[in-house]
């Protein structure tokens, strides 16, 4: 159980860092000059609406995996611990006994 929690924190770890570059490297809808006057001066290797697609795509398939990695690691953890209870291992607290004056 031990290595499959430490696979999984290992995808989920590559992942978060997937994710947080490929959000970065997106640019906005009008991040250039050229996008506010309605140019065609940002082109790319893979064309303007290729690459917003892929990179679209990309952020989409690695949010999954990063909620789903999310998900089984906290249910793995918690089947892992002993103790469940925040109560568990304190001692319960006796009210004092009334005098019957």
């Amino acid at each position: 159980m031990q290595i499959f929690f430490y696979f999984v924190l290992t995808v989920h770890i590559i992942a978060s860092l997937f994710l947080i570059g490929v959000v970065l490297v997106q640019q906005g809808r009008s991040a250039d000059l050229a996008g506010a006057f309605g140019g065609q001066g940002s082109q790319t290797a893979f064309g303007p609406r290729a690459a917003a697609n892929v990179l679209t795509r990309l952020t989409t398939w690695s949010a999954i995996i990063f909620m789903i990695t999310s998900l089984t690691l906290t249910i793995l953890y918690m089947r892992g611990q002993q103790s469940h209870s925040v109560l568990d291992g304190t001692t319960p607290v006796t009210a004092p006994a009334k005098s019957g004056k």
